[in-house]
């Protein structure tokens, strides 16, 4: 009987991807996947002319992109055990019953968050280039442009990077795969 080889090949073998390095994903053909995080800001708390000015800004901030752009958004889920902890400890340490209250209400609050994952959502603005200096003067400009419509946003990180590719190849679940020597 003849062993079947199989000539089927890994998913990660699929995917393009050389490196995640700097703020940038690098891929098979050199070319650099990287941009902006926008830090979000809920306009519609402000008066209505305000609104409109923002919303011209962003108008214009995205009529000045003159290249192929991505705009994502991501759940991250939160984690608030290290302010559970810190709630804990207090509650332990107050002997006032109407603070030992408030605080347990705020700890009850956090578990409800926890239990039902909550997750914050992250906007980005993603593009693809092979040169440095360009990526450099493009991430440069959307900084700025975006702060003039009056949102602050900052280059991607690798964990952001990292997080955008978890959310879209893994259904959001983290990996940790460590490093392996053959």
């Amino acid at each position: 009987m003849k062993k079947k080889i199989s000539n089927g090949r890994y998913t990660n073998d699929l995917i393009p991807i050389k490196s995640i390095t700097n703020g940038m994903i690098i891929l098979d053909n050199n070319y650099k996947v990287t941009g902006i995080k926008i830090i979000p800001r809920n306009i519609f708390i402000l008066d209505q002319d305000m609104q409109n000015s923002i919303i011209a800004n962003l108008k214009n901030v995205y009529n000045i992109i003159d290249y192929e752009f991505w705009i994502i958004a991501a759940d991250r889920p939160v984690d608030i055990n290290l302010y559970l902890s810190q709630l804990q400890l207090l509650y332990n340490s107050i002997t006032s019953q109407v603070k030992r209250k408030l605080i347990m209400e705020d700890i009850n609050k956090a578990n409800m968050f926890m239990n039902n994952n909550v997750v914050d959502t992250e906007y980005f603005l993603l593009f693809k280039e092979k040169d440095n200096d360009l990526i450099q003067k493009r991430i440069r400009t959307l900084i700025n442009a975006f702060a003039s419509a009056g949102l602050s946003s900052h280059q991607v990180t690798n964990d952001d990077l990292r997080m955008i590719l978890d959310n879209f190849l893994n259904g959001g679940q983290t990996t940790n795969f460590g490093t392996v020597i053959g």
